[in-house]
């Protein structure tokens, strides 16, 4: 059995994979302030809450007991004490019993190495990306994973924080460590900051693994390359190593002539995009939902994104990367509809239950999301289109996690 951490857990692609597969495992904590992927997590994973035991249970002590964490509303900058106290009834305790639920410690910077177990055989991390990304070079931030950045993709350094504690305090360090994080982590800008990173693993008694993969390349149809990175504690044993080495050279999941031997199954687009209307079926209330205004910027959209659908049949294999907005340029791709409605465009974006189905979670998972959504106020929901989309946006293709946790299950079978 695999016990396994997840950082930066978002909706859990991890669990997810390590379901789909088969591979016995246990979450034993999970690392995550988000709210929204909090809950989200919860719901997917352990399905309706049951939030009796907290009736009895009045308001001040909730919040008390809530502002033990560091937790934030958007992922970005940490909730106030003046945001917690906000928070309705039924928020407060959906977010409680989901932080029980999933083990989740909070925020990351709140973690000590002390703080986890010492039977860890997987440790997930999937910081943030936003100080990585190209569209962040763009603009002139060139900060990525620069220690004395202080932004969100330097989150990177809490991990190494974390395992530098186990490490001088004589703690088991986890068997595996894997990232995720945007290709662009190996552009010549951000290399040597990385490669630190690497060092700083290798000192610990790592041996790390680099993949830069294509969820395509795994069954999925979407066009998303991102680097992972396997570090495997070998603790400088010369025959582990050696067998490691030898695992690997033989089972690269970046090399195309391996790839064919897995024999995988690509799932096509059209079983994915939601197109068969009814006048009240759910598609197309979802439909009506992300169907922009007749803009001259919508139009922009729509002629310079990929038409993913024309009104009678798909005219893709895959779509573009799946990003945490679709009403941009550039965007996954657009969609013909025409809803009859005045003053609406003639298409539409990939749907937040598209956008979840293409980074490889079921219908059944999102189905979860909507019939446990709930009002945070008089008219709003708490899952609105744009946090579902930021949550699917966010997270990590299920397909590409399947193919390195099976590695991860042979190399801790067969090597270590």
């Amino acid at each position: 059995m695999l016990k396994v951490v997840e950082s930066f857990s978002g909706i859990g692609s991890q669990i997810k994979a390590l379901k789909n597969i088969g591979i016995e495992h246990e979450i034993i904590a999970t690392i995550e302030w988000d709210i929204n992927a909090i809950i989200a997590y919860d719901i997917i994973h352990h399905g309706k809450q049951d939030l009796t035991k907290y009736q009895s249970r009045n308001m001040e002590e909730l919040k008390e007991e809530l502002s033990k964490y560091t937790l934030s509303g958007d992922g970005k900058t940490p909730l106030t004490e003046k945001a917690i106290k906000r928070l309705g009834r039924q928020q407060t305790t959906k977010l409680l019993n989901a932080i029980e639920r999933n083990k989740n410690l909070g925020s990351i910077t709140d973690v000590k190495g002390e703080d986890l177990a010492d039977d860890i055989d997987l440790f997930t991390y999937s910081f943030p990306c936003q100080d990585l990304s190209r569209a962040s070079s763009w603009h002139g931030n060139n900060s990525g994973i620069n220690r004395e950045a202080n932004n969100r993709s330097g989150m990177l350094w809490q991990v190494e924080r974390i395992m530098n504690e186990r490490f001088r305090m004589n703690l088991s360090l986890p068997k595996f460590l894997l990232m995720e994080n945007v290709s662009n982590i190996l552009s010549d800008v951000h290399r040597n900051n990385f490669k630190i990173w690497e060092d700083a693993l290798i000192g610990m008694g790592y041996i790390n693994i680099i993949y830069t993969l294509n969820a395509k390349d795994f069954g999925s149809p979407q066009k998303r390359k991102r680097v992972y990175m396997l570090s495997v504690q070998c603790n400088n044993n010369k025959e582990k190593i050696e067998a490691l080495n030898e695992y690997i050279e033989n089972h690269r999941l970046d090399n195309e002539r391996y790839l064919k031997t897995l024999n995988v199954t690509n799932k096509p687009i059209k079983d994915i995009l939601r197109v068969e209307y009814d006048s009240h079926n759910k598609y197309k209330i979802e439909a009506n939902e992300i169907q922009p205004n007749d803009t001259e910027s919508r139009r922009k959209i729509y002629k310079e994104n990929s038409l993913l659908y024309d009104g009678k049949e798909v005219i893709v294999e895959s779509i573009q990367t799946i990003t945490t907005k679709q009403d941009r340029h550039p965007n996954s791709g657009v969609i013909n509809y025409d809803s009859n409605r005045e003053g609406k465009s003639k298409f539409r974006y990939l749907t937040p239950r598209e956008c979840f189905m293409l980074m490889g979670f079921d219908e059944g998972d999102f189905e979860k999301l909507i019939d446990n959504n709930f009002n945070v106020c008089k008219n709003k929901k708490f899952f609105t289109p744009s946090k579902l989309y930021k949550l699917a946006g966010n997270s990590i293709v299920v397909d590409v996690l399947e193919a390195i946790f099976r590695q991860v299950n042979d190399i801790n079978d067969n090597i270590l």
